[in-house]
């Protein structure tokens, strides 16, 4: 029969064994923290039809899965048929026109709510794509068509 003494020595090596074992896993001394979060895009109804000069706004807002702060959001735009200028409003500075297939900083992303204004140049019917992407490399690609007014 095992004696009290007996007992408590094999409790003891156990706590030691297991407690150098938990001190040899932990080896890295860094927290992995999420900071990659996917987001998605919600974009409001827009008309599907505009004449030549005629301004479409195009609202949308960023809506993210998760929280990090370090997070920066990107845009690019591609035009293939018709003719038209993309505009993006920068809080109280103004208006900034943009060339397509370049990518621009979203500065006023943060608030997560983008509008972007289209302005009809052309009287034949117009599609282009907006990209939205991160600084993590997450992207949506949204699509717009425009038919012609007379």
């Amino acid at each position: 029969m095992k004696t009290f003494l007996d007992t408590k020595f094999q409790y003891s090596w156990f706590i030691l064994l297991m407690s150098i074992g938990l001190l040899f896993s932990c080896k890295n001394d860094d927290l992995d923290i999420q900071q990659n979060f996917p987001f998605e895009v919600v974009v409001l109804p827009v008309n599907k039809a505009i004449a030549v000069g005629q301004t479409e706004a195009i609202s949308m807002k960023i809506k993210n899965t998760g929280s990090f702060s370090g997070v920066q959001y990107f845009f690019r735009y591609f035009q293939y048929d018709g003719n038209g200028n993309l505009i993006y409003e920068i809080g109280k500075t103004g208006k900034k026109a943009f060339l397509p297939n370049k990518v621009y900083f979203l500065s006023d992303a943060k608030s997560s709510e983008i509008t972007f204004y289209y302005t009809s140049q052309s009287n034949v019917q117009q599609s282009f794509d907006i990209w939205i992407l991160d600084n993590f490399g997450n992207e949506r690609q949204l699509s717009f068509q425009f038919n012609s007014i007379d």
